[in-house]
């Protein structure tokens, strides 16, 4: 049992694009489950078992899909701490879709229309990465572990984990690759353009509110009294700034 391929589940409504979704995994040796609307998929994803062969080891999501939409089920799931890897399906011409779905935690993105070949490799990335993370070997020794420390904190972004005092939190990847990203940057101002296109590689107009949403998230994760952050601060009409040692 232990060796059965991965599973799948594709939340997605279109049907023509369900079908060659479904054709293609199954090509390439993954297992397969299909729903369709919203509330029947989020109820599925919260009975499925959270380990073991028999549990869901993708999620790709639609983002719009009658009864609840995918930004509700990712944010649900998350809150319910199951932490399958999630990639979105979003619309190309709202990149606001985008963060709204980060923001949810999704770990990946993919706007419609989408090349298969592309979906797939996606999907290949976010398990192989599921796997590394699964079997964690411990590093060589003269191998320097991929985490940063600060004030009684360590961000493992090898575990995608943030340790704190009292507390572990799981991270989503985009949430992992943002503090990676800020925090190789500790001291810098860091503007709002620089994440949408560095980070999340969103190159279109958009609105910011999203991405100060998540940082209110990331505040919660790494500050003793996020509404008086010392850690990650706003620059006001220009971005954020990440200090180690305020």
């Amino acid at each position: 049992m232990s060796d059965l391929p991965p599973l799948i589940a594709l939340i997605e409504d279109e049907d023509h694009l369900a079908r060659g979704v479904l054709f293609n995994l199954e090509l390439e040796g993954y297992r397969t489950h299909h729903e369709s609307d919203g509330d029947a998929a989020l109820n599925y994803l919260l009975q499925a078992p959270a380990a073991g062969p028999q549990r869901i080891s993708l999620i790709v999501l639609d983002c719009m899909l009658p009864g609840r939409d995918g930004f509700s089920i990712a944010r649900t799931l998350r809150e319910a701490r199951r932490f399958t890897p999630i990639l979105m399906l979003t619309a190309r011409s709202r990149p606001e879709d985008v963060l709204e779905g980060l923001e949810a935690g999704a770990d990946d993105y993919l706007p419609k229309p989408f090349d298969l070949t592309i979906l797939l490799a996606r999907i290949k990335s976010l398990l192989r990465r599921t796997a590394w993370q699964e079997q964690q070997p411990v590093p060589e020794q003269d191998a320097a572990p991929d985490v940063y420390s600060f004030n009684h904190r360590t961000i493992r972004f090898d575990a995608l984990e943030l340790v704190a005092p009292n507390r572990v939190t799981q991270l989503t990847l985009m949430e992992a690759d943002l503090l990676r990203y800020l925090t190789e940057r500790e001291g810098q101002i860091v503007s709002r353009k620089d994440i949408l296109e560095q980070v999340w590689h969103v190159h279109e107009d958009t609105d910011t509110r999203a991405i100060d949403n998540f940082i209110v998230r990331l505040r919660r994760y790494i500050e003793d009294d996020p509404s008086e952050p010392q850690h990650l601060l706003t620059v006001r009409g220009v971005g954020y700034r990440f200090v180690a040692n305020p």
